[in-house]
């Protein structure tokens, strides 16, 4: 289990913040023999997490104890993103081609191909859900199109809806799997994407991913290795992105920023987090904690 996943494990899923606002880390997992990326944490005793070679992990008992699964006949995938819905049902996506989307019912005992794409150019990024039978995936550009998913019966089938975003992908432009999170949905169908690369972009769809608008993000871009690597948001309003460039992972230069009006527009923070971070998620309207490579910050 690397750094970061260890940070985020700990910091999302412990009662780490008290009055006196001090803050301890504790490794829920230290022995896991994959590379964790994505987490999906239903409620306080459920917990299931992704990785690579084909692991999937899952904690009933708050992250105590916990039982490790590899899907059959994927046991070299790396598992990205998953979504849980509760201790039966989840949903893990790969990263690269093919690509794979797997679901189980029983709590991981069997594993159904949902999705598969042989397509030597398809790499699936993120994934998020509105509700137990509505969400949507994305991956990079396939002929400079961002490659969009979606489902509206839980999973079970996806449709591409690619061409409902008309705008090509600038050259180099491309999104990061680098924790499954920079795909947001909200309620009434709202939907937020990030970018990176050579330019960084919000990608917003108030309807499910029918129509979509963009806004230019000012994080450090310009290279492949920059740009935001993980946002979230509060509200409809209010949002946050951190990045930065992961080839230099202690460098903190405009890094992290937030909005106020939906992703129209964005301000850097007042205090920058401490180096490249890919992954941020608000614990109430006024902190957040955000973590990478070189450290956590709240």
């Amino acid at each position: 289990m690397n750094l970061a996943a260890k940070m985020q494990l700990s910091l999302m899923l412990l009662p780490f913040l008290t009055m006196a606002q001090t803050y301890e880390l504790k490794p829920l997992v230290t022995d896991a023999k994959t590379s964790m990326r994505g987490l999906s944490v239903v409620n306080k005793e459920v917990i299931w997490v992704s990785g690579s070679k084909g692991y999937v992990g899952k904690s009933v008992n708050g992250g105590k104890t916990w039982e490790w699964i590899q899907p059959k006949g994927f046991e070299t995938l790396d598992f990205r993103d998953i979504h849980a819905f509760d201790a039966k049902k989840a949903i893990i996506v790969n990263a690269g081609s093919p690509a794979y989307i797997l679901s189980t019912v029983d709590g991981g005992k069997t594993w159904r191909e949902n999705y598969k794409n042989t397509d030597s150019a398809i790499f699936l990024d993120g994934m998020d859900f509105w509700d137990k039978e509505n969400g949507m995936i994305f991956g990079d550009p396939i002929h400079q199109k961002m490659q969009l998913l979606k489902t509206d019966d839980g999973g079970l089938t996806w449709q591409n809806i690619t061409d409902n975003l008309t705008k090509e992908l600038k050259v180099g432009e491309a999104g990061f799997a680098a924790s499954g999170t920079t795909i947001k949905t909200s309620s009434n169908g709202k939907v937020w994407i990030a970018t990176g690369g050579s330019v960084s972009n919000i990608y917003f769809s108030p309807n499910y991913g029918k129509t979509w608008k963009i806004y230019p993000c000012p994080i450090v871009q310009g290279e492949s290795s920059t740009g935001v690597f993980s946002l979230d948001f509060y509200d409809a309003n209010n949002g946050i992105v951190v990045g930065g460039n992961y080839l230099k992972d202690k460098d903190n230069g405009n890094n992290v920023l937030y909005t106020k009006n939906g992703g129209k527009s964005w301000r850097k923070a007042e205090k920058p987090v401490f180096g490249y971070r890919s992954g941020v998620t608000y614990v109430t309207n006024d902190i957040c904690v955000a973590t990478g490579t070189s450290g956590t910050d709240v």
